[in-house]
């Protein structure tokens, strides 16, 4: 069994997406461990905030690649287009961050993402539902990870939304 993070963020109607992403993972893989919901400023380029967040499930015999296509799926089916920049607004960005100590570098599937070490935004809500367990790589905890980041770049605040 393994232990598989995705990293959902919205900046567009994003209660609306988020909603649809939670249910649609759902939907595919059971039982969700959620995060907060944390707001920031857009990173490399001017747009709205984003609304970020985490979420955890178990998996028996699901690919990577399989979940890499379900994401792409779900984003798509909720008015994701790729327009070519990686930075720019978007109704639904889904990254499959780690699938348990699997370190994959493959192309478009690269695991441990390197956005978990890089952006307050992937690793605080990760730090909150996994802190315990660690980067296949630094073998640090998420907790650890989170205490030592560098947090006056990039500034998180809850957001009070239910599901």
């Amino acid at each position: 069994m393994a232990r598989a993070y995705i990293s959902i963020g919205s900046n567009i109607e994003p209660e609306r997406y988020i909603r649809s992403s939670l249910q649609s993972l759902q939907q595919h893989y059971g039982t969700l461990t959620i995060s907060s919901i944390y707001e920031s400023e857009a990173i490399g380029f001017s747009g709205r905030n984003f609304y970020n967040l985490v979420v955890g499930f178990d998996t028996i015999d699901t690919t990577v690649l399989t979940i890499s296509q379900t994401l792409r799926k779900i984003e798509v089916d909720n008015g994701r287009l790729r327009t070519g920049e990686k930075f720019s607004d978007r109704t639904l960005d889904l990254d499959l961050i780690l699938y348990g100590d699997l370190i994959l570098q493959d192309g478009n599937l690269n695991l441990p993402r390197d956005e978990i070490v890089e952006y307050a935004f992937v690793l605080q809500p990760l730090a909150e539902v996994a802190p315990n367990e660690k980067h296949p790589m630094t073998q640090q905890t998420y907790a650890d990870l989170w205490q030592h980041f560098d947090k006056s770049q990039q500034i998180l605040w809850v957001v009070n939304m239910t599901f």
